[in-house]
């Protein structure tokens, strides 16, 4: 559960703009003294104020009000880590835990619930192995290729088991929110992210994550394969103005880093094994970093040996070139061709050798 809450605020945010409809939970949580003070919680804990609030009486209580939309939540009460998360939708609903467990509550009346249930079960299992997995790749366990091959097999597992679970639930707004889940495993696939869009209901495409889903399309356009990169200009460590279409007529891969990201850094080793195979074939780099902080930019560049151009706004997550490619983790590549169209994005390891190869024997 807590590897599916972290994709999901990872997700891009989005006003909710739907007018609320009623809902109630009846609910039971054995073991509570009286007038202990039940809260319904929105996921993202920069929200402060609850949904809703009910005090027990024989561990009884009745949670309502106006629910802005269909979405995940949990109930909890204070001075306690136990909360029973649950996926609401307008109406009746009733739920039964104990105070010590209230993770295996059980909740009923509501269809989206279920769905969610169902997915959890499912989809659990996978995001713990293709975490685990990632993290001793980025950690360089992976000497011999065999970690990511597991890696790749799991992830297509999951693909699979999603277009399922999307098949069987089309008009669902659990679907939508699934599609965002799964789509930070896969960002660069824009063909499979409109393909799953197009497999939803139109009730679900006007949910709150089916809205989030079609922002997601339209964002995926920018900077997709076999487009035109968007020209920018970003200055360097000198204070002099580095523009992207300066590199036309070469191959150039446009590195999103930063000095405080481990897998970025992680990587670094990869670029500079590539960059002096291929520097003398019509190829180069442009790292753009995240950097919030000019020294310590400049440090890992020394430290990293990255010897090729850099820029920064040092605006930290804002940077302007990476919100125009609609950058929301680090580190991802974008490889341009001599005539400025993406050839190739998010190439990584062994791939980036394998590609440049083909591109540039």
């Amino acid at each position: 559960m807590r590897q599916i809450l972290a994709l999901l605020l990872a997700a891009p945010a989005l006003l909710y703009g739907q007018s609320g409809q009623e809902f109630q939970i009846k609910g039971v949580v054995r073991g509570l003294p009286d007038n202990t003070v039940i809260e319904l919680r929105e996921q993202d804990p920069q929200v402060a104020t609850p949904v809703a609030t009910a005090k027990t009486q024989r561990g009884a209580f009745l949670l309502k009000g106006q629910l802005p939309a269909s979405n995940l939540y949990s109930i909890t009460y204070p001075g306690t880590e136990e909360r029973c998360f649950v996926f609401l939708e307008p109406g009746v609903m009733t739920l039964s835990a104990h105070k010590d467990s209230l993770s295996a509550g059980v909740l009923k009346g509501s269809a989206a619930h279920d769905a969610f249930a169902d997915f959890s079960r499912t989809f659990t299992p996978f995001f713990g192995k293709l975490s685990q997995l990632s993290q001793q790749i980025n950690n360089g366990a992976d000497k011999d290729g065999a970690l990511r091959r597991q890696y790749d097999a799991t992830l297509a597992a999951t693909q699979t088991s999603v277009d399922e679970f999307i098949g069987k639930n089309s008009s669902s707004v659990v679907s939508p929110f699934v599609i965002l889940v799964v789509s930070q495993f896969a960002q660069e696939d824009q063909a499979l992210l409109e393909k799953r869009f197009e497999m939803l209901s139109p009730t679900a495409r006007e949910s709150l994550y089916g809205k989030m889903v079609a922002k997601s399309v339209a964002d995926a356009k920018v900077g997709a394969i076999g487009s035109l990169a968007i020209d920018f200009s970003q200055n360097d460590p000198d204070g002099k103005p580095v523009k992207l279409s300066s590199f036309r007529g070469k191959y150039v891969l446009v590195d999103f880093w930063a000095s405080w990201c481990g897998p970025c850094r992680n990587e670094n080793p990869n670029v500079v094994e590539a960059y002096q195979k291929y520097k003398a074939k019509n190829f180069t780099v442009l790292g753009v970093s995240l950097d919030r902080a000019r020294d310590p930019w400049l440090k890992a560049i020394k430290d990293d040996k990255l010897d090729w151009s850099h820029v920064s706004d040092l605006k930290f997550w804002n940077n302007e070139v990476a919100q125009t490619y609609r950058v929301s983790s680090i580190p991802q590549n974008l490889l341009i061709d001599p005539d400025g169209k993406i050839v190739a994005k998010n190439l990584r390891g062994p791939e980036l050798h394998e590609r440049l190869g083909q591109l540039l024997k």
